[in-house]
């Protein structure tokens, strides 16, 4: 199957680029052949033809070829090239309503491979809240009051809107995964062929290797930097992790904490602009009023700083109270200085390149293939990084592979989204949900909270994102929430399931390449990501956060800098108490107060100051404790406790 893959990787890839870029084809043509090459990729690579036997690998070929079917049909019913071959002379879209029977029975087999595709990508969860989706819009006249009844509707009606036209699957969530999203994945693709990856680590590790906690350190710059292009956290943990796990290790890191804070690390990469994972393209089609892509990237820069600078933080106070000691002899892959030097200029040159051009108001697909070409040209300097034919092929198979489970997500939750748009389920949430909020917005965010994270347990972050954003969002631009706002809280807690046992992705990951337990090294990833559970709430308060005032306009500087400020007294102490470590170990009371005084800086709520009305009396409290625990800690010079008398937790414990 190898050639096989081969070929329709690189098919993907050409085909995406040329038809972005220049596009020859309906909509519906495009997102056609898209789902065709994607998922046939995924049955040759993801089942029997993965573990060598015949009948399986013989079935994956009938499941692969079974595509044609509706992917085909689709293509030469939309495309007027193909107009005389459409059933009564009229074209799939404009027979809406009155579809043949082939029709259905094409939508049939393409609903049945979109959720076995689904199924060996990403597991049971999304099929099964498909498939219940699917029986809701049959069986709507007959469920009770608290499930959203509705008149029913027969399956020729549901076979239209969720396969044959564009509210289903291929519908926006497909659309952004082609028109944006599997751009990136195979620029990191290339990024990573060129030896950027290993070049970032490179770097990273002489800056900070050699310093208080320099391994956890160089995993928090280096996967923040490579999760910023990637947008994955899943592939950042594999990909960085495999260098920083074992090099935290050797200092003295015990392997579940290791694991830990790899995963928080490039779970936050994902957070961070200029790409986001999917979550920024499905917002620049989702936000109402409409933003831009540079005011979304805006506007996740100083949340993504904060999360860092918390990591950073935390891993510091950590390696302290751990006594972690110095790595000797360890460097980064060995590489030539010239090589050095070329993947250096490939990592921030075509970083450079994507940002310049996104800052000219080039489209996002224009400026990451400006990238990419850049990554090619400035690699074939040098034997080391340049892309040959070989390894270009085998990037873009990689990139492909990675894809199919965005791919068939994204196809997948199309079904939801179809029968939540013929249902009107859409607008009844937020209905059930507004009086709620309005009572007690607080609630209504843990509320949505729960739902994100629940929710991002079984599915991709950027798929629970176009979820929730869909079916709640409205609910809290209802109540004043600046829009924005509101979609970077649901997108933030959908990526921090990435780290929320029980099911937590990039925690699994980095737990495999430590050689820990699971569950343990998911809880030490949770810790480390804590502040990642408040800054959606600290934002959706303190718009100013990114760069927003309330009513949605830029904020002014001042205001900026003093929400600025308050967030970075506020995750201090909260490193300090989740470290245990702030100059010395904590005292489990002396915890507490470091809680309390993050609690009071982190909550945004409250009476304000008369005289500055962008301060809260909370944060003069928090401020004023910590000021009192700093000094307190600094007097009370003691011993440090035996591992018996600690008293005191770390994010590893």
């Amino acid at each position: 199957m190898g050639p096989v893959v081969a070929v329709l990787a690189v098919a993907l890839t050409v085909f995406t680029l040329v038809e972005v870029n220049y596009p020859m084809l309906r909509p519906q043509s495009e997102l056609a052949i898209f789902a065709l090459l994607g998922p046939t990729i995924g049955f040759l690579t993801l089942g029997g033809s993965r573990v060598g036997r015949p009948l399986l690998r013989a079935l994956d070929v009938v499941l692969a070829l079974a595509l044609l079917l509706p992917c085909g049909w689709l293509l030469v019913q939309t495309e007027p090239a193909f107009s005389e071959f459409w059933v009564g002379g009229i074209s799939l879209g404009d027979r809406a309503g009155a579809e043949h029977t082939f029709d259905f029975v094409v939508a049939g087999v393409g609903l049945v491979l979109v959720l076995v595709i689904t199924r060996r990508s990403v597991g049971w969860a999304l099929p099964i809240l498909s498939a219940l989706f699917l029986l809701y819009a049959a069986f709507g006249r007959s469920l009770p009051d608290w499930l959203f009844p509705h008149r029913g509707y027969p399956w020729d009606r549901i076979f239209s809107q969720t396969v044959l036209h564009s509210q289903g699957i291929f519908g926006i969530a497909l659309d952004v995964m082609f028109r944006y999203v599997f751009l990136f994945v195979v620029f990191g693709a290339l990024l990573e062929a060129s030896g950027a990856t290993s070049f970032v680590i490179g770097w990273a590790h002489k800056l900070l290797g050699r310093t208080v906690g320099g391994p956890a350190k160089v995993s928090v710059v280096s996967s923040g930097l490579m999760g910023s292009m990637s947008g994955s956290a899943v592939a950042n943990t594999a990909t960085t992790g495999t260098f920083t796990i074992p090099l935290m290790r050797s200092a003295g890191f015990p392997a579940h904490v290791a694991g830990g804070v790899e995963a928080a690390a490039s779970s936050g990469g994902a957070l961070a602009p200029p790409v986001m994972g999917a979550g920024a393209y499905m917002m620049l089609e989702l936000v109402s009023p409409p933003v831009t892509y540079l005011e979304i990237i805006r506007g996740a820069l100083i949340p993504a700083i904060l999360y860092y600078m918390s990591l950073f933080l935390l891993v510091h106070f950590y390696a302290q109270r751990v006594a972690a000691r110095p790595v000797e002899g360890v460097v980064a892959p060995t590489i030539s200085r010239g090589a050095v030097r070329v993947e250096g200029v490939i990592f921030f040159g075509a970083l450079t390149v994507l940002v310049v051009l996104l800052l000219m108001g080039n489209t996002v697909f224009r400026a990451v293939t400006a990238a990419m070409a850049f990554t090619l040209v400035v690699a074939a300097f040098h034997s080391r990084t340049r892309i040959g034919p070989r390894r270009l092929v085998a990037a873009l198979v990689s990139a492909t592979r990675s894809s199919v489970t965005q791919i068939a997500a994204a196809a997948c939750v199309g079904i939801v989204l179809g029968v939540v748009t013929l249902t009107g389920a859409g607008t009844r949430l937020p209905a059930l949900l507004l009086p709620l909020a309005e009572n007690s917005l607080i609630l209504a965010l843990l509320l949505l909270m729960v739902s994100s994270i629940v929710l991002g347990m079984g599915l991709p972050s950027a798929v629970c994102y176009l979820l929730l954003a869909t079916l709640v969002g409205p609910v809290l631009g209802d109540l004043g929430v600046v829009p924005l706002a509101a979609h970077m809280f649901i997108f933030y807690f959908g990526m921090m399931s990435m780290v929320t046992p029980p099911v937590a992705l990039a925690g699994y990951t980095a737990a495999s390449i430590a050689g820990a337990p699971i569950m343990q090294t998911s809880l030490a990833a949770f810790r480390f990501a804590l502040v990642g559970f408040t800054l959606p709430f600290m934002f959706v308060f303190r718009p100013e956060l990114l760069f927003l005032s309330p009513e949605g306009d830029v904020a002014p500087a001042s205001r900026i800098a003093i929400a600025v400020v308050i967030g970075v007294l506020g995750i201090v102490p909260l490193a300090a108490a989740v470290a245990g470590y702030f100059g010395r170990r904590l005292r489990a009371w002396e915890q507490g107060l470091f809680v309390l005084a993050a609690m009071l800086l982190l909550w945004p709520i409250g009476p304000r100051l008369g005289w500055l009305d962008d301060v809260f009396w909370v944060d003069v409290a928090g401020a004023a404790l910590l000021a009192l625990l700093v000094v307190w800690t600094r007097a009370v010079v003691r011993a440090p406790p035996a591992p018996a008398e600690r008293g005191a937790t770390g994010p590893g414990e």
